[in-house]
């Protein structure tokens, strides 16, 4: 499998508007337009009420492409507004595998791991 990196941004919810999500979608919209973009998933902790957003790509260069993106500094900038907190984890994607039975962003570049 070619390197393949993960960048997930985990958040607490705060006072979110029709701004916000404005914003939000710019965001997506401008990483799916990215060469590079492989696709991304969230996710809801119920009890902690934090969310997850993992976007997966193909290079370094294509998500710092994102995080250079205008809508993307402008939401960095801004994000006490709307959020109680926020980390974010970047990953080097060591395997991938399933039994097909799911869709997933990384589907169809799955290695067997470990072997």
């Amino acid at each position: 499998m070619a390197t393949i990196y993960t960048s997930t941004f985990t958040f607490a919810w705060g006072e979110v508007g029709e701004e916000f999500h404005a914003l939000d979608q710019r965001i997506a919209d401008a990483a799916k337009s990215i060469p590079g973009y492989l696709g991304e998933e969230a996710w809801e902790n119920a009890s902690s009420g934090l969310v997850s957003n993992v976007y997966y790509w193909d290079s370094m260069e294509a998500l710092q492409a994102l995080m250079a993106h205008p809508a993307h500094i402008e939401a960095k900038r801004r994000q006490a507004e709307w959020l109680k907190g926020y980390h974010v984890v970047i990953a080097q994607v060591q395997g991938s595998y399933g039994d097909g039975g799911i869709a997933h962003p990384l589907a169809q570049r799955q290695v067997r791991w470990p072997s």
